[in-house]
């Protein structure tokens, strides 16, 4: 094996031709022989470029509408015979099996034929077989070989080839890497989408992707490594984000950041979302964004300092300029008008991201947890509890008010850590407990951070008072609601379903407060 290897013929078989007349023209001008197919051939027959069709090198022709042209041993032979071993040598002049030194092919476009809606047979034919083979073959044979799979690589492999007259064997390794991830990529689509064709939520072999979007400075923490890859799904959010303005992004802003966007992707009306440390800190509705920022900010200054602000509008000057006059780390939102963003620009470190739309947050889809020696799939959490849904288990019903508050409190619970506590009234938060081992504490924690609110707008009674609360999941005993209605809370709404649902209801009817069951619980770990 010599290194660098020179490329004397090249097959070029690209669905994606960008930059593709550029590369094969230099590639002709080095001397190489180009073979290529169908409307590849084509392109670079129109541009003046020598080339052989594929079926004239193998002598057999395409058949059966174009689904064999390349699987054939004048093809694979090329791709996989060594060039230090005599006995290959030797077979492949006997079989008049030419040597390929390049292959540049990129797959038929299954994953936006599936993406676009297309029908059960049209994503049946933009399955592509000779393409993964001709990939792995030239990537299995990389120490003569060299494979490209994106037009991006292109470039570095005529600049090298340029400057030391063929490729060296590390370029040619870690082009074979990226094939091989390629080619598994592909085959988890088609595996992804076959099940779900089948009505099979869980395969028994589950295959999944990521594309590299970003290389991230660390981890949680700084000795950790990270990165930040796509699954190919589009869902808005940070995926799709285009980063307007600040530093980079971390580990951690992402994770917050995401878990804002989802949060308040739950409300229709004009919505704002902090959040720290993934739970949110203040949430609220109102007619304007600036309005919803000041209810959710109320609910807890002290944790939204440096936190992470989540939109559900278009953002305009007057919501920036609130939320630019505290430190904040992240600002996301479908979008922001020029003013919004000239407010933004004033403060240079906060990071700007705009998603260009909302996620459904009643799309089906998958979400995945690492556990030891294996990973946790489970469907994301898209259910809602209707009014009409609601069981009221109490002497007393809730009046038109406080059932909208129940709604929207249930709402936000089910994006806070368990055990979640969640106070809210005039459809913002007052309260939130999160993340505790115990439903009491979280109580205890989301009435007493309803008081330090109170306290700090110069109030003369705790925000919890004439609330409502919403507990994620049933209370196991009473008192956890007995903490809430000390607080001030006149309603509830909790799952229900504890052994003990009696005597938590008899302790709503003793302190006079509405209870509703929802029959659905929304733990978050």
């Amino acid at each position: 094996m010599t290194d660098p290897v020179p490329v004397r013929r090249a097959l070029l078989s690209v669905s994606d031709k960008t930059g593709l007349v550029e590369f094969a023209r230099f590639l002709a001008g080095q001397g190489a022989e180009i073979l290529s197919t169908g409307g590849t051939a084509k392109a670079l027959r129109e541009a003046g470029i020598p080339v052989k069709d594929v079926s004239e090198h193998t002598g057999f022709p395409e058949i059966l509408d174009g689904r064999v042209k390349t699987l054939v041993p004048q093809v694979h032979g090329g791709l996989l015979g060594r060039r230090d071993l005599p006995a290959h040598q030797a077979e492949m002049q006997q079989h008049a099996i030419a040597p390929i030194d390049l292959v540049a092919v990129n797959l038929y476009p299954f994953e936006a034929t599936v993406a676009k809606g297309a029908g059960y047979e049209d994503c049946i034919e933009n399955i592509d077989i000779g393409g993964p083979a001709m990939l792995r073959s030239a990537a299995k044979n990389h120490a003569h070989v060299v494979v490209l799979t994106e037009p991006a690589q292109f470039a570095e492999v005529q600049a090298e080839i340029a400057a030391e007259g063929g490729t060296s064997l590390a370029t040619r390794k870690r082009l074979a890497a990226a094939a091989y991830a390629r080619t598994a990529a592909y085959d988890a689509a088609i595996s992804t989408w076959f099940a779900g064709q089948l009505g099979e939520a869980f395969p028994p072999r589950l295959a999944f992707a990521g594309i590299l979007k970003q290389t991230l400075r660390y981890g949680e923490n700084p000795h950790q490594q990270a990165g930040f890859y796509l699954d190919g799904s589009n869902r808005p959010g940070i995926a799709t984000a285009r980063q307007v303005q600040g530093k980079e992004l971390s580990y951690n802003n992402l994770n917050d950041t995401d878990a804002a966007f989802e949060c308040v992707a739950e409300f229709e009306r004009p919505a704002i979302v902090i959040v720290k440390h993934a739970n949110p800190c203040g949430v609220a509705i109102a007619d304007d964004l600036a309005s919803a920022w000041d209810a959710a900010l109320r609910c807890d200054p002290v944790s939204a300092f440096g936190g992470i602000v989540a939109a559900n509008r278009p953002l305009d000057a007057a919501a920036a300029e609130k939320i630019a006059a505290i430190f904040t780390e992240v600002v996301v939102a479908p979008d922001a008008d020029a003013a919004a963003q000239a407010v933004f620009a004033r403060k240079k470190n906060l990071r700007l991201l705009l998603t260009g739309a909302m996620p459904d947050p009643a799309a089906p889809g998958l979400t995945v947890r690492s556990v030891a020696g294996g990973f946790l799939a489970q469907s994301r959490d898209a259910g809602r509890v209707a009014a009409e849904a609601l069981k009221v288990v109490t002497q007393r019903a809730p009046t038109p008010q406080e059932l909208e508050d129940l709604l929207f409190a249930f709402r936000v619970c089910k994006h806070v850590k368990s055990n979640a506590i969640v106070y809210a009234k005039g459809m913002a938060t007052v309260g939130i407990g999160a993340g505790q081992m115990n439903r009491v504490e979280s109580s205890r924690i989301a009435a007493w951070k309803s008081e330090a609110a109170a306290k700090a707008a110069g109030l003369p009674e705790p925000l919890a008072k004439g609330s409502v609360v919403a507990s994620d999941a049933f209370f196991p005993f009473a008192d956890g609601l007995e903490t809430a209605a000390a607080a001030g809370v006149t309603a509830v709404i909790q799952p229900g379903g504890s052994i003990r649902d009696a005597e938590v209801i008899a302790a709503a009817d003793k302190a006079g407060l509405a209870m509703v069951f929802t029959g659905m619980r929304h733990f978050r770990h």
